[in-house]
């Protein structure tokens, strides 16, 4: 495959991190990307150069381009954690090398040079192979969400207890450790913000889904909590919603944080339940999941894969966007709800 000297993709306008806060949703582009032109960078010695078919859009990525990352932004180098494509041309690492002309999903992670844009750059252990089973589409998102999903029904499965909760019940992510529940006989309880997202996610396996814009929400949350008990809380969101989950929550229990939808202040309504009921609040890194536990990296990625590939699993999408429409459309299609909005260079 020839090369290009220059790329088409979404630079990041932002610097560094930032201290305003920000909900999780994308409400404009421009104060955080813009588009342009680059050089096609070159791949480091342990590197894979990637010519991007299809790039996801997370939360996590909204959080980057805003400056509440864990990870800083490079000023005029491409967004984008997360994608599938083909690699074209490597560093001298032997991995790297024998990756050369393969299908990949890719995670960008330190690199810098983002999957919203012709071509990316992954370190090579970060790169698939895929099975030619594996759609785009759910190769485009086989990383972020699949590895995240059972990294957390594990902690699930240790605690021990059958039921728990989680937030953002209509995000992908959710779906995917809904689906993982209902096949070992776990009891997931979700939260949702449209009535209409109750029937889905209760077909999928989920055994009780409350609305928590409900006017009812907390009195129909303590009937769940009160037949339940769950112990643990997969939280998204954040905010007035996880504190009143937390807060109903029994003895034992572990707030789990792994996003921030919501700007809202999170208030700990009666700190007592840290000291005397022995509740805890932790986050959750995936990046970090991946360092501790390489041991668990290839299993995982071989079980996601089969899981897209024997349809168990499923990327609902709900818009491919063209690269050179992204700024006019991303906005509107990523406030739909139920399904994965992707980039196509």
């Amino acid at each position: 495959m020839a090369l290009a000297s220059e790329m088409k993709a979404l630079l990041l306008v932002g610097d560094g991190y930032t201290r305003t806060p920000s909900a999780g949703t994308l409400e404009a582009m421009e104060p955080y990307l813009k588009p342009g032109s680059i050089a096609v960078p070159t791949p480091g010695p342990t590197q894979a150069l990637i010519k991007v078919g299809l790039a996801s859009i997370n939360p996590s990525d909204i959080a980057f381009i805003k400056g509440q990352y864990g990870q800083p932004r490079v000023q005029g180098r491409p967004a984008g954690f997360e994608g599938v494509g083909i690699v074209v041309a490597t560093g001298d690492d032997p991995y790297a090398k024998s990756l050369e002309g393969k299908r990949v999903a890719f995670a960008t992670g330190v690199s810098n040079w983002g999957a919203w844009a012709d071509y990316a750059v992954a370190e090579a252990a970060s790169c698939i192979p895929l099975l030619d089973t594996v759609r785009d589409e759910d190769a485009a998102a086989m990383i972020v969400n699949p590895l995240t999903a059972l990294a957390m029904f594990d902690i699930v499965k240790q605690e021990g207890d059958k039921a728990f909760i989680m937030t953002a019940g209509a995000s992908q992510l959710c779906k995917l450790i809904i689906g993982l529940a209902k096949e070992e006989g776990f009891r997931p309880i979700v939260t949702v913000r449209r009535d209409e997202q109750i029937p889905l996610l209760k077909e999928l396996g989920a055994t009780h889904v409350l609305n928590g814009k409900a006017a009812d929400f907390e009195t129909a949350l303590r009937e769940a909590m009160k037949v339940e008990q769950p112990r643990i809380f997969l939280d998204a969101v954040t905010g007035p919603l996880a504190s009143a989950i937390f807060n109903a929550m029994p003895k034992r229990s572990r707030w789990i944080v792994y996003g921030r939808l919501d700007a809202e202040p999170t208030v700990i309504r009666e700190p007592g339940q840290l000291i005397f009921q022995h509740k805890r609040i932790e986050g959750f890194w995936l990046a970090e999941w991946m360092r501790q536990f390489r041991d668990r990296l290839g299993p995982a990625v071989l079980e996601a894969q089969k899981r897209f590939s024997d349809g168990r699993w499923s990327t609902d999408v709900t818009a491919v966007v063209p690269l050179d429409e992204a700024m006019a459309r991303l906005p509107a299609e990523l406030a739909k709800p139920n399904g994965k909005v992707f980039i196509k260079p």
